[in-house]
C-alpha cells in the first residue's frame, strides 16, 4: 500500500559563480568557453578520413597523439570556424531513406548508415596566465550528442556516453601555464539515444571553472531546502566541500541570504571544519526567513544565498546563488497544491530543438519559448525524454513556471544511476522543479519484476539525494498496478485515460497525473487533408490510435478534482518522428505550435480554458479563392457566454458556449468579412477574419529591440507579408531573403511548415525562406561591438523592409 504523499516547505537554489573582477587565488571563475573552437566532420567507418583515429596508437603512451588531429601541432587551419553551441545536423540536407531510425530523427542523415556525417572534431586553443597556476581548473560541458571524448594537450581526459547530461573534468594536471593549450573534442553520433530529432555535437555551453583547491563541488556542491511554517521559512543548507591539495585544511563555512536587492536577510553560524587529503565534508547550516515572499508562478521571486569558506583570514571560495521559496502537496483526493492553494497541471511535453537551430539553442529562445507557452496559459513544463539544458531551467525559474525533469532511462545499471544522480545533483536547486520522472514508456520493462526492483532503486537514489520531492514514471499501460507502479509515488499515465477512474478507485491513496496526453495532430493554416503535402486539417480532429483530441483529454482532467492535470504532447513540434505520415514529412504535427512557436488553432481551445484572458478565436482564415459557395467549417475558441457569427454583416445564428468545449458553424463562402460577437459576463468581445488582397509590402516583428553586445543575446524576428490595406495575408507563400548590416549574424530560419525540405541553415551566406500560412521566422545572434543593427527582407513584388535594431553592451 502507498502511503498519502505530502510534500511541504521546498527551496530550491541554482549554483551561479560570483563575477570574475581578476584572476586572484582566491576567486572562482566560470568562463564561457563558447568561443573560438574549430570543426571538422570525420568518419566513422574510414580512419584516414577519422584523422587517423583508430590506426593512431594515442592510448599506448600517454600523451603521444601524432599523426591526429588530437596532436598539439596538427593544421586545423581548412576547418570551419565555430561558436557554442554548436549543432552540425542541422545543416545537414533532408535526404530520404527507408529506414524507421532515419524516419523517427526526421530524415536527416546521420547515424551508422551515415558514417560520413556522424563524428564531429572539435578543437580550441587558449592560455592560462603563470601567475594562476595554484588553482584547480575544470573543463564543464552542458551536454555534447553522443559517446564525447575529451583531450588536453595531447593527454587524453576522459569521455562521457550520454549526449543530454552535463559532465566535467578536472584538467589542473594537463594545463601548460603561460603557453598555448589545446583541447580536443570527438562527439561519435554514430548511435542516437531517442526516436527523435538529436543533432550532434557540442550543442550546449562550456564553461571553464577555477577555484581553489579547497572549494565547492562542481555538481551538488549547494542544496538548501525548507520548512515553511507560522510565517517563516527555516532554510537549511547543505555544503559539499572538497579539498584537492596536498595538505589537510582548517577551514570555515560561512552563509547568508539576501533579497533580490542584495539585502542581507538571514545569516548563519561560523562552522570551522577539518578537511584532510582527497576527503569530501559535508556541513549543514540553518536560518530563518521572516515573512518569506513565496515563488510561484504569477511571482517567481528568488532570493540569493552566499557561501563562504574562508581559511587563514581570506575567502578562498565562494558561490552565490538563486533561490525559490515555496511549498507543494500532491493529494490522492485532492489534487496538487501549491503554496497551499489547488493548483491543476496544465502542462505540455517538448522536445529541446526549435526551427533554424536544430538543438542548439541560445539562451534567448528558452526565455521566448516558455513565455510563449505561459501567454497560452501552461503553467507546468515536461523536458521530454531527457535531462534539459540548464538555461531552460533558468527560464522557468525566473517566468514561473513549474517543471517535470526527466531521465533519458528506466534503468539503475551504474552508468545509467549516475547520469540520474547526475541529473538530480545539477538540477536539484532549481526552483521551478516540482516533480522528478523516472523514466519514459519502457515496454520491455516496466510491468516486470525487473522494471519494479529498478525503479525502487531510483526511487531511493532520489529521496537521497532530493528528500524535498517526490517522482512519478510516465506509463503508458491503463488500470494495471503492476511493476513499476507498485512503487511508483506518484502514478504517471500516458494516454489510457479511460482507465483513470478505475485505477483510482482500486489505489485510492495514489496520487495520479496524466504524463503524456492528447497528441492531437494539427498543421497550422492547412484546413483540409492533404496526402501529397502530408499536411493534416488545423481543427482538434486528428488523432492517433492511442491518443485522443485536446478536447477530450482537458474536459475529462478538468471534472476530476484528484486529476492533478497533465502534460500535453507537445508544446512546439519537433524534427522527427513524423505522423500520421512519413516522408515528405519530416517533422511533428504534435504540438501546439509549430517548429517556429507560431500557434495554431488548437492553441486557442487551450488558452481559452486554462486563462482569464478575453479569448475569441476564429479558424479558418478567410482566403478561399476557388471555393465560393462551397461549404466552409468554422471553428470558433472562446471562454465567452455566447457567440453570434456573422458573415458580411448577415447572422448565421448565436450559440451558447459550454465550458471546456468550442462552437461550430457550417458557412458557405463568399469572400468579404467572418465577423464573431460574443458576450462576456456583460461585456462585448468581438474578433474577425476577411479576404484580403494580394500581399503587397513585408512586415518585421522581433521579440526586443536592444541586444546584449556579448556574442551571445539573440533575437527572434517573426516575417509576414500585408496587403496595400495592411491585413495580414493568412496564405502567403512567397519567398522572402534576408540581409543583416552591423555586427551581428543570422544564425537560422524557419517557417514551420512540417514537409519544407529548405535549409534552416544557408550556407552560401544568401538566407531565405518561403513563407508557410504567411509566416516566416530567422534567429539572429549578436556580435560584441555597440552600435545599430539592421535586418533587411527583400521579395518579388514585395515592398522591402529594414528593421533597426540596437547592441548595447549593458
Amino acid at each position: 500500500m502507498i502511503k498519502k504523499l505530502y510534500f511541504r516547505a521546498i527551496i530550491c537554489l541554482s549554483i551561479l559563480p560570483l563575477a570574475v573582477s581578476g584572476q586572484t587565488q582566491n576567486r572562482r571563475t566560470h568562463v564561457n568557453f563558447d568561443a573560438g573552437w574549430k570543426f571538422s566532420l570525420g568518419n566513422a567507418s574510414d580512419p584516414k578520413r577519422d584523422f587517423n583515429y583508430g590506426i593512431g596508437n594515442i592510448f599506448s603512451k600517454s600523451g603521444e597523439t601524432a599523426g591526429t588531429c588530437i596532436a598539439t601541432d596538427f593544421k586545423d587551419s581548412t576547418w570551419t570556424n565555430v561558436k557554442l553551441p554548436h549543432d552540425w545536423v542541422v545543416a545537414l540536407p533532408f535526404q530520404y531513406v527507408k529506414n524507421d531510425d532515419i524516419d523517427s530523427h526526421g530524415y536527416k542523415p546521420v547515424g551508422a548508415l551515415f558514417p560520413e556525417n556522424s563524428i564531429g572534431w572539435y578543437r580550441k586553443t587558449f592560455t592560462v596566465n603563470k601567475a594562476d597556476s595554484g588553482k584547480r581548473y575544470e573543463i564543464q560541458f552542458d551536454g555534447v550528442y553522443r559517446d564525447s571524448k575529451v583531450w588536453l594537450n595531447g593527454y587524453y581526459i576522459g569521455g562521457h556516453f550520454s549526449g543530454y547530461n552535463s559532465f566535467s573534468f578536472d584538467i589542473t594536471d594537463f594545463i601548460k601555464f603561460g603557453q598555448k593549450n589545446v583541447m580536443v573534442v570527438r562527439a561519435d553520433a554514430t548511435q542516437s539515444e531517442g526516436w527523435f530529432y538529436e543533432g550532434a555535437g557540442i550543442y550546449r555551453h562550456a564553461w571553464l571553472n577555477s577555484y581553489n583547491n579547497v572549494h565547492f563541488k562542481t555538481a551538488g556542491g549547494l542544496f538548501a531546502h525548507a520548512e515553511v511554517s507560522d510565517g517563516k521559512a527555516q532554510v537549511t543548507i547543505e555544503a559539499d566541500i572538497e579539498n584537492r591539495g596536498i595538505t589537510a585544511t582548517e577551514a570555515t563555512l560561512y552563509s547568508y541570504i539576501t533579497d533580490r536587492n542584495g539585502k542581507i536577510i538571514a545569516t548563519g553560524k561560523q562552522l570551522p571544519f577539518t578537511e584532510a587529503i582527497r576527503e569530501n565534508k559535508k556541513l549543514t547550516d540553518e536560518m530563518t526567513i521572516i515573512n518569506p515572499r513565496l515563488w510561484s508562478l504569477d511571482d517567481a521571486y528568488l532570493y540569493r544565498a552566499v557561501s563562504l569558506i574562508k581559511s587563514g583570514g581570506h575567502t578562498i571560495d565562494s558561490v552565490n546563488v538563486k533561490f525559490g521559496v515555496r511549498t507543494f502537496k500532491f493529494d490522492s483526493e485532492k489534487g496538487f497544491f501549491l503554496n497551499g492553494k489547488p493548483l491543476k497541471v496544465q502542462g505540455v511535453s517538448c522536445h529541446q530543438d526549435h526551427a533554424g537551430v536544430g538543438s542548439a539553442l541560445p539562451d534567448e529562445l528558452q526565455y521566448y519559448r516558455i513565455t510563449l507557452l505561459k501567454e497560452m496559459g501552461v503553467n507546468a513544463y515536461r523536458t521530454t525524454h531527457n535531462p534539459p539544458t540548464p538555461e531552460l531551467l533558468d527560464a522557468c525559474d525566473s517566468l514561473g513556471m513549474l517543471v517535470m525533469d526527466e531521465t533519458r532511462l528506466l534503468t539503475s545499471g551504474q552508468e545509467y544511476e549516475q547520469q540520474y544522480r547526475d541529473l538530480i545533483l545539477r538540477d536539484r536547486n532549481h526552483a521551478s522543479i516540482f516533480m522528478w520522472s523516472i523514466g519514459n514508456e519502457e515496454y520491455a520493462t516496466h510491468r516486470t519484476d525487473i522494471g519494479k526492483r529498478i525503479a525502487q532503486n531510483q526511487i531511493l537514489l532520489q529521496q537521497q539525494l532530493d528528500p524535498t520531492r517526490t517522482s512519478t514514471y510516465a506509463a503508458n499501460m491503463g488500470n494495471v498496478y503492476r511493476g513499476v507502479n507498485e512503487v511508483i509515488p506518484v502514478r504517471g499515465f500516458n494516454y489510457n485515460l479511460s482507465g483513470i477512474d478505475g485505477y483510482h478507485k482500486e489505489h485510492p491513496l495514489q496520487p495520479i497525473i496524466g504524463t503524456e496526453v492528447a497528441s492531437t495532430v494539427t498543421t497550422r493554416s492547412i484546413y483540409v487533408k492533404d496526402t501529397v503535402h502530408a499536411y493534416v486539417p488545423d481543427y482538434d480532429v486528428t488523432f492517433p490510435p492511442w491518443a485522443s483530441t485536446a478536447e477530450t483529454w482537458w474536459k475529462i482532467t478538468d471534472a476530476r478534482p484528484w486529476f492533478m492535470g497533465g502534460f500535453a504532447w507537445t508544446g512546439f513540434d519537433y524534427r522527427g518522428e513524423p505522423t500520421p505520415y512519413r516522408w515528405p514529412n519530416i517533422n511533428s504535427h504534435f504540438g501546439i505550435m509549430d517548429m517556429c512557436g507560431f500557434p495554431k488553432s488548437v492553441y486557442y481551445y487551450y488558452q481559452s480554458w486554462w486563462t482569464d484572458k478575453d479569448i475569441l478565436h476564429i479558424a479558418p482564415h478567410w482566403n478561399w479563392k476557388g471555393k465560393e459557395g462551397q461549404p466552409i467549417e468554422v471553428w470558433v475558441n472562446t471562454n465567452a457566454d455566447d457567440v453570434e457569427l456573422y458573415l458580411n454583416g448577415k447572422s448565421l445564428g448565436k450559440k451558447e458556449m459550454t465550458r471546456d468545449g468550442h462552437l461550430v458553424w457550417t458557412v458557405t463562402y463568399q469572400p468579404g468579412k467572418l465577423v464573431a460577437v460574443a458576450h462576456k459576463k456583460g461585456k462585448v468581445i468581438a474578433a474577425k477574419v476577411e479576404t484580403t488582397t494580394a500581399a503587397y509590402r513585408i512586415v518585421l516583428s522581433p521579440s526586443k529591440k536592444i541586444l546584449l553586445a556579448n556574442g551571445e543575446d539573440a533575437v527572434v524576428v517573426n516575417a509576414t507579408v500585408v496587403d496595400k490595406s495592411g491585413r495580414e495575408v493568412p496564405d502567403a507563400l512567397d519567398l522572402l531573403h534576408f540581409d543583416i548590416k552591423g555586427d551581428a549574424e543570422i544564425i537560422g530560419v524557419g517557417n514551420g511548415d512540417p514537409s519544407s525540405h529548405e535549409p534552416d541553415k544557408c550556407s552560401t551566406g544568401q538566407w531565405q525562406r518561403s513563407l508557410f500560412g504567411g509566416k516566416a521566422q530567422l534567429i539572429v545572434r549578436a556580435g560584441t561591438h555597440e552600435g545599430n543593427v539592421a535586418i533587411v527582407a527583400t521579395g518579388t513584388g514585395l515592398k522591402s523592409i529594414e528593421l533597426p535594431l540596437v547592441q548595447k553592451l549593458k
